[in-house]
C-alpha cells in the first residue's frame, strides 16, 4: 500500500522515480556460496519495489575487497543469477564505482565483460575514485556500459563552477560516449548545506547542458 501511494504521489507531481540505490544487502563476492546466494535473494525485494515504483534500475554494491583475486569470478556468478530475476521484471542492474575494486575501472569493466547481459551496466560517479586515479580516464572507460551517471559536486567558486572537478571536461566525456540518459546529482561538500549544494550543481549542469 505504501509503495503504491508513493508512486501515485510522484505521478501526481510529475516526478519520475528512476533508480533505487541498494546498500547493506550482503556481499556478492562473499567466499561462501551460501552467503552469496543470500545476497542475491536480498536484492530480489528491491527489484520488486523498483517495479512497483516504476523505476528502471537498481544500483548494487559488489562487496568485493581489495586484494581478493577471486572476487571477480564470484561477483560475476552472483550478478548473473540476480540478472535472471531482474530481466523478468525488465529492471536494469547497475554497478557504481563505489570504492574497493569497483572504483578500479579495469576491474569493473572486466566484470561487465564476464556478465554480458543487456541489463547489466555501470553507473559512473564523478567523485568515487582514490586520489591517485585519473577520474576522467576512469569515467571514459566506464561509459560504454553506462545506464546512469552521478554528477558529484564538492564546492563552487564565485561563478558557480565546481572547483574540484572540471565539469565541462567530464560532461564532454559523458556526452561524447553517446549517453543521453538521466544524470543524478550528489553533493558532498562542507561549505554549504546539502540542499544548496544540490541546487548549485543543478544550475551548473543546466548551464553546461
Amino acid at each position: 500500500m505504501y509503495l503504491k501511494q508513493l508512486r501515485k504521489r510522484a505521478d501526481d507531481l510529475g516526478v519520475k522515480i528512476a533508480l533505487i540505490m541498494c546498500d547493506g544487502e550482503g556481499s556478492m563476492a562473499a567466499p561462501e556460496a551460501a552467503s552469496r546466494a543470500q545476497a542475491v535473494r536480498n536484492h530480489h525485494k528491491w527489484i520488486d519495489i523498483a517495479t512497483v515504483l516504476g523505476c528502471r534500475a537498481i544500483r548494487c554494491n559488489t562487496g568485493a575487497r581489495d586484494g581478493d583475486a577471486d572476487a571477480l569470478g564470484r561477483c560475476a556468478e552472483s550478478f548473473a543469477s540476480l540478472l535472471e530475476y531482474a530481466d523478468a521484471a525488465a529492471i536494469d542492474v547497475l554497478i557504481e564505482n563505489h570504492w574497493g575494486p569497483s572504483s578500479d575501472p579495469t576491474w569493473l569493466m572486466a566484470l561487465m565483460e564476464r556478465v554480458p547481459h543487456p541489463r547489466f551496466g555501470t553507473l559512473p560517479d564523478f567523485g568515487n575514485f582514490p586520489p591517485e586515479a585519473d577520474a576522467y580516464a576512469a569515467v571514459r572507460a566506464m561509459m560504454p556500459r553506462a545506464r546512469a551517471v552521478s554528477a558529484k559536486c564538492f564546492d563552487f567558486d564565485a561563478h558557480g563552477n565546481e572547483t574540484k572537478i572540471d565539469y565541462p571536461r567530464m560532461l564532454d566525456i559523458v556526452t561524447s560516449a553517446g549517453y543521453r540518459g538521466y544524470v543524478g546529482i550528489e553533493f558532498e561538500g562542507e561549505r554549504m548545506s546539502e540542499r544548496d549544494g544540490i541546487a548549485a550543481c543543478k544550475v551548473l549542469l543546466e548551464r553546461l547542458r
